[in-house]
């Protein structure tokens, strides 16, 4: 609600949204389109939740439709009209004007129909009031110069009134309604539009005046189906995404290793390119199934396979959806992308979302709109998912077709993707194999390597990366790659080994000879001691007999002189 101008709010989701509150209250608003556009159901939608929810009785007009069809066709969104009537908090007056019937006698006015008018708002306390469609009053005479007075006065009566009113129109030739009533409504001016492209049909609306208050210009989808009338706006007005610090693992440990500290950002935007068969499902639901695993719910959206046979071909790789689908945590819905538009389909996801509040969501495979839509459309619903997605925290997968090896995505989203992972196909030695890059990952230090991509029944895993001479292998080229690298370090191996036997025997020869050298040292070293000894015991022997010899002749040995007797 914005100053100077009190708005009422209509209870449509997304239109409030776009006139910041809804429709001006106490003036006259102008609905106008063609035939089968919704006119009456946007009519009916904003009587219906003014009584039900604000509070504020309303009444219909109708010049055309029985009051009975009335509440048959506004039963079809889900609205109990005929409970409101019983509660006197609607009521449906039906003014049937023949023009076989009417007698032009003179001039005349509308008093008559202003009587019906009040007593039915004064009977419930009317707050709101719809006219649908006026330009049956047009038809019952001829005079429209007369009729366009007395509708002005009817305008005039309205506001004086106080009644937030709605009025239907039909869209003229060149002019938004036939009677150029968009002249009278100066306040708010709503245009629908239903049109058909490429066999599909799409509704359209646009808010063509607004006096006094800001309001979206641009035209919006919407949809009208069991769950009411919804407006689709084209995306947030601003960039206000929920950042969450925490990691969430991808279900593939490799590929988690690939990213410092383990998985994306909770939240994150995550794309998934690839050609066909290189494993983009496959990865996709891995990460669903790790969302299982921990405890949170997801959603997957698949444009092109079955529930069942989802769950039979990850069956292949070791996962088993089943138990998730029954338990609940895991919900599948599959729907051809022709099958309705792209407002249809937007309107479902954001619905779906909105339902079962999933922690994670997968779109398989994205390129399947872009065959039956047009590029700048399909973009435009692609947004709008991102946008509402990491808005309310919840991490987005996106799956898309590559025809070829490409850095660009044919929606035109790769760019406000938070995490890019490629996957390819190489044919090498007469073989496809295939290969992971994780091209992007904001805010995460991650690995640059290339990494071969390998499913089997115990699940998915990525390859460290080989060089060979001539570049990185893969499949059967890095197996005889890595047999050849094994036979050549065996053999080396087997060399060492030789060498090192080789070295210890000629070090026991040697410890042995060095033994026996140290044998012979001693031997020889103890033989010298004994002569040295044998010789010191010889002297000592040879001293003490000179000594005794001496002393028998008589002689002093101190002195060298023969003793005197």
């Amino acid at each position: 609600m914005t100053d100077g101008i009190t708005k009422s709010p209509t209870g449509i989701d997304g239109f409030d949204d776009l006139t910041l509150g809804g429709l001006p209250t106490g003036r006259p608003s102008l609905v106008c389109g063609s035939a089968g556009c919704g006119k009456t159901l946007f009519a009916s939608t904003f009587l219906f939740n003014g009584a039900k929810i604000y509070d504020e009785p309303g009444v219909f007009v109708t010049f055309e439709e029985r009051p009975v069809d009335i509440i048959a066709n506004v039963d079809s969104l889900g609205f109990d009209l005929q409970t409101l009537i019983d509660q006197s908090k609607i009521h449906i007056e039906h003014i049937a004007i023949d023009p076989s019937e009417v007698a032009e006698i003179g001039d005349y006015d509308l008093e008559a129909l202003f009587l019906r008018l009040e007593f039915a708002v004064d009977q419930i306390g009317a707050k709101r009031i719809v006219l649908d469609t006026i330009e049956s009053l047009f038809s019952a005479f001829s005079n429209p110069a007369i009729l366009r007075a007395e509708i002005r006065r009817l305008f005039d009566w309205l506001k004086q009134k106080g009644l937030t009113a709605v009025i239907t129109g039909e869209r003229g030739d060149g002019t938004l309604t036939r009677q150029g009533l968009e002249e009278y409504v100066s306040d708010c001016v709503i245009l629908l539009d239903h049109r058909v492209d490429n066999q599909i049909s799409t509704r359209r609306l646009r808010i063509v005046k607004y006096r006094g208050t800001a309001h979206g210009t641009n035209e919006y989808p919407f949809l009208i189906d069991e769950d009411g009338f919804s407006v689709l706006p084209v995306s947030s007005l601003g960039l206000g995404h929920k950042v969450f610090e925490d990691r969430i693992s991808t279900g593939v440990p490799d590929l988690d290793a690939m990213l410092t500290g383990g998985g994306f950002y909770r939240g994150s935007s995550i794309l998934l390119t690839g050609v066909a068969g290189s494993g983009k499902s496959s990865l996709a639901c891995m990460m669903a199934d790790a969302a299982c695993q921990r405890g949170e719910r997801a959603l997957y959206l698949s444009f092109e396979e079955s529930e069942a046979q989802t769950v039979r071909n990850m069956k292949s790789i070791g996962t088993d959806l089943d138990k998730w689908l029954k338990r609940g945590q895991l919900r599948y819905i599959a729907a051809r992308p022709t099958f309705y538009s792209l407002e249809m389909h937007l309107a479902i996801i954001l619905r779906e979302v909105n339902k079962f509040k999933p922690q994670l969501v997968v779109l398989d495979p994205i390129s399947a709109f872009t065959d039956s839509a047009d590029i700048a459309e399909v973009q435009a619903m692609l947004l709008r998912i991102v946008d509402y997605l990491k808005s309310n925290g919840i991490t987005a997968v996106f799956t898309h077709l590559a025809s070829v090896e490409q850095a660009q995505t044919d929606a035109g989203l790769s760019s406000i993707m938070d995490g890019w992972v490629l996957l390819l196909n190489r044919e090498a030695n007469g073989e496809f194999n295939r290969e992971l890059y994780l091209l992007k990952a904001r805010g995460i230090s991650h690995s640059n390597q290339v990494r071969e991509f390998v499913m089997s029944n115990s699940g998915i895993h990525l390859l460290e990366p080989y060089l060979g001479e001539d570049g990185a292998l893969t499949g059967s080229a890095r197996r005889n790659a890595e047999a050849r690298a094994r036979r050549a370090e065996t053999e080396r191996q087997a060399e060492v080994t030789r060498v090192q036997d080789q070295v210890t025997q000629r070090r026991r020869r040697a410890l042995a000879q060095i033994e026996t050298l140290n044998a012979d040292i001693e031997a020889d070293e103890a033989e010298l001691r004994r002569l040295v000894t044998a010789e010191e015991t010889y002297q000592q022997l040879s001293r003490e007999s000179a000594a005794a010899l001496a002393r028998g002749r008589g002689f002093d040995l101190s002195t060298g002189k023969k003793k005197q007797d």
